[in-house]
């Protein structure tokens, strides 16, 4: 009989989730083979690495996968149309306020950190990392679409340009964050941004 292959000697989701804390908080360049196979732990080798994820590259695309499918789950909300679209908006930002600022993980997002600094020959991260921001742009885009619909904001409304303001403000959290701003301060900061949308509702008003 056939002599099995000897098992790895990682728990793979734990790594995944080593390797998810590295690149968030050193970005997708910085993080270094090096840096992954010592976070990972077991003493796992080089080919061992290379056999479990298939490249630097790999392992990245199953820890944005794991990130979207915990942390980024902030912003579900805005999928969900039970919500109002306001209190859509709304939650995702507090949301993604208190995440990017708690304790338990390095400060701000990881779709924004990883981002930054990714050089040119990473073209396939940089286009994932992308894809994913303007995914919640889109989302962000369908509440006002929404609210349009129903009136609360006015019809001439440029949901795009509206997704824009909220998605910027998103991506800026993350620099306030790693700053060191307070999750309470943060939390401030959305109250004011959501006058940006208390803004449109009081024009459709006075329609």
């Amino acid at each position: 009989m056939a002599q099995m292959g000897r098992p790895r000697s990682f728990d793979r989701e734990e790594a995944i989730h080593q390797a998810m804390h590295l690149f968030w908080e050193h970005g997708y360049d910085a993080t270094s083979l090096t840096q992954l196979k010592a976070g990972i732990g077991g003493g796992i080798t080089a080919p061992s690495f290379y056999a479990a994820f298939g490249s630097k590259e790999g392992l990245f695309k199953e820890v944005v996968t794991h990130y979207l499918a915990t942390h980024g789950q902030v912003e579900s909300s805005l999928w969900d149309e039970r919500l109002p679209p306001r209190e859509a908006v709304e939650l995702t930002l507090r949301r993604s306020a208190k995440m990017q600022s708690e304790r338990g993980h390095p400060k701000g997002c990881l779709m924004v950190v990883s981002a930054a600094g990714c050089s040119g020959e990473h073209l396939q991260v940089q286009k994932m990392l992308a894809q994913a921001r303007t995914r919640t742009r889109d989302g962000i885009a369908s509440c006002v679409e929404r609210a349009k619909a129903s009136g609360e904001l006015p019809s001439e409304t440029d949901a795009r340009a509206l997704s824009m303001v909220f998605g910027g403000f998103l991506v800026g959290l993350t620099t306030l964050a790693r700053d060191g701003m307070t999750s309470v301060a943060l939390n401030n900061a959305v109250t004011e941004i959501m006058q940006v949308w208390d803004a449109g509702v009081h024009k459709a008003k006075a329609h």
